[in-house]
């Protein structure tokens, strides 16, 4: 089932249920889907208005990015359901005999190397939704700096979790050589995701206060 051609309510329910998929990697990338959504709005808000003129350009340019993303953190929202399914249906081939047993295994591994590329994937784009949001916030109408902020928190939730997922991938492949070359490609999109998303949200909370004064 192609969930985004789906209500959002029967995701959810979906989620919700006793069945594999959709789950957790699923719900990293829609987090990170929201938060492109929400960044797109924020630069919406923000192009073609006069009094933001001397940024039009720039935002403009963020907004297209923005697009791109939500697009691909769609798309892997979908596409991390798909790739259960077929870890699953390796899972279910015969095992009667030795052959059948290595061919079984090797099915399994390629298939979870496969679904390893889904979290990796989403951990790049939600990183870059970060990097959007704290861009959005300095150069974004003011009035909507809030939806930058929350964009922020929600592509820092993506990040984190696409990389939770990834890593019980790993566990499983248990190819030591691919996993440290994934780790090593996530740590630091981690590490600064963190930092900015947290700069973004004292940033806007420093708005707030000033506009309560």
């Amino acid at each position: 089932m192609n969930y985004l051609e789906r209500p959002l309510g029967e995701y959810l329910d979906a989620l919700a249920s006793g069945e594999p998929t959709p789950g957790g990697g699923s719900a990293a990338a829609l987090a990170g889907a929201l938060a492109a959504a929400l960044n797109s709005m924020v630069a919406n808000f923000t192009v073609g208005r006069e009094k933001f003129a001397a940024v039009e350009k720039e935002v403009r340019g963020l907004l297209s990015r923005s697009e791109e993303l939500r697009a691909e953190l769609q798309r892997l929202t979908q596409a991390d359901t798909e790739a259960y399914g077929k870890y699953a249906a390796a899972a279910r081939l015969p095992r009667g005999t030795d052959e059948e047993k290595a061919a079984r295994r090797e099915a399994m591994q390629e298939a979870l190397r496969a679904a390893a590329e889904v979290p990796l994937a989403a951990s790049v784009a939600a990183h870059e939704v970060i990097k959007l949001a704290a861009a959005l916030a300095d150069k974004g109408n003011p009035n909507l700096i809030t939806d930058a902020g929350v964009a922020a928190k929600f592509g820092l939730a993506a990040l984190e979790c696409a990389a939770l997922n990834l890593e019980i991938n790993l566990v499983y492949l248990g190819d030591g050589e691919y996993a440290a070359a994934r780790r090593k490609q996530t740590a630091p999109l981690l590490h600064e995701g963190a930092h900015l998303a947290q700069q973004v949200w004292e940033e806007v909370n420093d708005h707030l206060r000033e506009q309560a004064k």
